[in-house]
């Protein structure tokens, strides 16, 4: 379950806004491929929908650890749902990049870790964030 938040237009991400024309489909398979040239196994890959909001998700092991990301698709403010798609497959595959480069200096669950899948199904971001929240209050919610 993805955190409840403010989450801005798709049309607002501009600088991938209608950036490319490949398939999301292409950008999963991209994905996937760094995870597998990391040493990675998928073990799932899905697009769902819930209470009118699309996310894609993929769900790997790396070195015996589990992860599952869960990328929300913006709404579109023009409603292009497609578009919207293609932008949430396309940010997905580079968040998975820079968290690559990021293991390989630090480490996989390091660079990770909001995404380690802990065994009642949530991920350790949708854990930390609100015991966090409540521990430090006034530190995580400035500037939100």
């Amino acid at each position: 379950m993805m955190e409840e938040m403010n989450l801005p237009f798709a049309e607002d991400i501009k600088h991938y806004w209608k950036t490319s024309t490949s398939s999301t489909d292409t950008w999963l398979v991209k994905s996937a491929d760094l995870i597998k040239k990391s040493g990675g196994k998928i073990l799932a890959e899905a697009f769902g929908t819930a209470m009118g909001r699309g996310a894609f998700m993929l769900t790997f092991e790396i070195k015996g650890e589990n992860y599952k990301i869960i990328w929300p698709v913006l709404k579109s403010r023009n409603k292009d749902e497609i578009a919207a798609r293609r932008q949430a497959a396309t940010l997905m595959f580079y968040d998975v990049k820079a968290k690559l480069m990021t293991a390989a200096v630090l480490g996989f669950r390091t660079a990770f870790f909001q995404y380690v899948l802990l065994p009642d199904g949530r991920t350790a971001g949708e854990v930390a964030l609100p015991e966090l929240s409540r521990a430090f209050p006034p530190l995580l919610t400035e500037g939100r």
